[in-house]
């Protein structure tokens, strides 16, 4: 079947930087997929160079098989929700939403009946004649969404629409796009460095670093079968230590012999223990002191010195800053990777 949109061999330099390296992606008709990665990764360029406002140095850009890569972003049939949501202050509600279609030069009223249609289905009734500067930020949210959506994109290209509004909103919003996306069936591309949030919202998830798509699969699969040791990191496993596996398949703490392999394990996934007798059988164990304590609602997070490094635990009881303590970690819980594995496909 053909990709609804696809993304061939795409490579962007500035100047003698390369932000984009061969980048290859297909996404299904229907689909949300999220672009994750941390800043100056070059997520929000391979979504800039979809909607035609980087030209690429090579590669190509098809929707529904129509190469598109050099045609001008008003052509495309696509549709870009910023960041900022570039609202005009001086309009109305309304106004911001029909604002596309004036630009096409459609009709008073199909532009009118349009407007209606977007604030029912965006919750906005009797908001038409409001101005924006009085509206909150998950409001303002909306109208951005609506004027994207006037015009019945093919391909919908949300660039971090969220990351301005407070983490109550975010989180109440998260779940109304997700909903209205699937009633709608639009296709869509999203760029966020909040995992959290592409996990909440994607059917997939490309994990982007250093201009790669280093990893590509459901939220799933990401989270639990990580390709590679800094995918695992992005995807919360941030705890990070060298091990050497014995012969019988057990795991010791890396001290300079042997060979090693790195491994990654969550917080949640660890326990604090009184002593290392009183751990499960085929847990990895990490004798320390307890540097830091944060009480974070449901229970406690713990920086532990463990050796020449440093974990995070988390764990329901409080224990003392400066108490001695020993990290186990089930065996279950830890991916390990080759020691030099940073990035992966």
């Amino acid at each position: 079947m053909t990709p609804y949109l696809s993304i061939e061999a795409l490579t962007v330099s500035y100047g003698a930087t390369r932000v984009l390296d061969c980048v290859s992606l297909d996404v299904a008709r229907g689909e949300m997929i999220a672009l994750l990665g941390s800043s100056g990764c070059g997520k929000t360029t391979l979504l800039r160079a979809v909607a035609g406002f980087v030209a690429p140095e090579s590669g190509a850009i098809r929707i529904e098989g129509r190469d598109i890569t050099g045609v001008p972003p008003e052509q495309r049939g696509t549709a870009m929700m910023f960041q900022s949501y570039a609202l005009w202050p001086h309009m109305t509600v309304a106004a911001n939403i029909g604002y596309g279609l004036r630009m096409r030069h459609w009709k008073k009223d199909a532009i009118a009946a349009r407007i209606d249609e977007m604030l029912a289905l965006l919750q906005l009734e009797g908001y038409g004649p409001r101005a924006v500067t009085q509206l909150s930020g998950g409001q303002r949210q909306r109208v951005a969404l609506g004027r994207a959506l006037a015009a019945s994109p093919s391909l919908l290209l949300l660039d971090e629409p969220m990351s301005n509004l407070d983490y109550k909103v975010r989180l109440e919003l998260r779940h109304e796009l997700r909903a209205l996306q699937q009633r709608i069936g639009i296709t869509a591309v999203y760029v966020t460095h909040d995992r959290e949030e592409a996990l909440t919202l994607a059917d997939r998830i490309a994990v982007i670093d250093a201009g790669r798509i280093v990893q590509c699969g459901a939220p799933e699969d990401v989270f639990h079968h990580p390709s590679s040791a800094f995918v695992a990191g992005f995807m919360g496993a941030e705890n990070g230590i060298d091990v050497v596996v014995g012969s019988d398949g057990t795991l010791v703490v890396a001290d300079g012999s042997g060979s090693t392999v790195r491994a990654h394990f969550r917080g949640d996934a660890a326990r604090l223990v009184a002593a290392p007798e009183v751990a499960p059988a085929d847990a990895l164990l990490l004798p320390g002191v307890v540097a830091q304590a944060f009480y974070v609602g449901q229970g406690y997070r713990y920086r532990v010195r463990a050796g020449g490094t440093e974990v995070w635990v988390h764990a329901p009881e409080r224990v003392a800053e400066g108490a001695s303590a020993c990290v186990a970690v089930p065996r279950a819980a830890l991916m390990l990777f080759p020691r030099d594995s940073t990035t992966g496909t």
